[in-house]
């Protein structure tokens, strides 16, 4: 089934997925703040951080986000985290009633401690905005250089509204895209924020000069810790075994495609967190979670000492060196008494 499809952002994750739905058959409009962006990928037909890609000349462009508003049966915000909120606010008088919103961003928005799916709720409920709005999250492990190529990828639909979540994934699955759907959205979203602080810290110990066990032991106890905090926020501790939750912590934690990975590495050789983001060239979610995980932990009660202690490097300019003495000292524990805890038995 063709769908009229309007994406707002012409990043790296934006542009693999309008490509892929434009070749999916939908008719796919493409805004973007930065219009020496739009300017420059409407003539090439190329993505500067995507080298290979070709852009289909089916696929539009436009500088009005009016136009890619109106009129569409989906509508995906696809820009970084800190800029969902000045988006959502420039979009919010021409988005329509009953639209289907998905957001691909992952974050948590300091000082409100909103998803993102919370963060457009509320703004587009602001000043006369549309009313029975669909937000769905889609999140997963999901590379946008790997899905530019039509490598097999695996992402997950979540949103309260089956019906909802169901017309996302049928829309997004292809033959190189397979999507499940799933009910609890807030874990999803925590998931997408979150894995990028723990894949900072994996990124850090590579760049020490750690191995596969160190790697290893920081995404078990990654998601451990994480899991802990989404099931006191009231979140479905299944989601934290799946695609969104470890299958996403791995792909991120792992791969070179990743910023926060990157980042990281660079970090653990010496660099400033400053110095690390500049040289990726690109957004590093995870430095623009840290801020909201603490909160979080503090808030829920929770124990996050991988979080913690990245924080500490990131923020607090802790030695990466100290920062493992750290976690290693820390007292004994009991791997299976602490999952018991996250399952609610005392």
């Amino acid at each position: 089934m063709k769908r009229s499809i309007g994406i707002l952002g012409a990043g790296t994750w934006g542009m693999a997925l309008a490509r892929m739905l434009t070749n999916s058959g939908n008719d796919v409009l493409v805004w973007s703040a930065i219009e020496k962006e739009i300017e420059e990928m409407s003539a090439t037909r190329t993505h500067r951080n995507l080298p290979g890609m070709v852009i289909p000349q089916e696929l539009r462009f436009t500088k009005e986000i009016e136009e890619v508003c109106t009129g569409k049966d989906i509508l995906l915000f696809a820009v970084p985290s800190v800029f969902v909120r000045s988006t959502a606010a420039k979009a919010r008088p021409f988005i329509p009633d009953g639209q289907i919103i998905v957001d691909v961003a992952k974050g948590i928005e300091p000082g409100t401690l909103f998803t993102m799916t919370e963060v457009l709720a509320d703004e587009l409920s602001k000043e006369n905005g549309p009313k029975d709005l669909k937000l769905v999250a889609l999140s997963g492990p999901t590379h946008a250089e790997e899905v530019a190529r039509d490598l097999p990828t695996t992402i997950v639909s979540a949103c309260a509204d089956q019906a909802a979540a169901e017309l996302v994934q049928d829309a997004f699955m292809n033959t190189c895209m397979r999507v499940y759907t799933n009910a609890d959205i807030k874990g999803v979203e925590l998931c997408g924020a979150l894995k990028n602080v723990i894949a900072l810290g994996v990124g850090i110990s590579t760049g020490l000069g750690y191995g596969d066990n160190t790697r290893a032991a920081l995404i078990t106890r990654g998601i451990a810790e994480i899991a802990r905090l989404g099931v006191a926020m009231g979140c479905n501790l299944q989601t934290f075994a799946g695609l969104a939750g470890i299958g996403d912590l791995i792909v991120t934690a792992t791969s070179m495609h990743s910023r926060n990975n990157r980042a990281g590495m660079l970090i653990g050789q010496g660099r400033t967190h400053e110095q690390a983001v500049q040289e990726v060239g690109m957004v590093v979610e995870g430095i623009n979670a840290l801020p909201a995980a603490m909160e979080l932990s503090e808030k829920y009660g929770v124990e996050m000492p991988i979080a913690e202690t990245v924080n500490a490097i990131i923020k607090h300019g802790m030695s990466p060196a100290d920062a493992v003495r750290v976690l290693m000292d820390r007292g004994p524990k009991g791997e299976l008494p602490e999952a018991a805890d996250i399952l609610g038995r005392k």
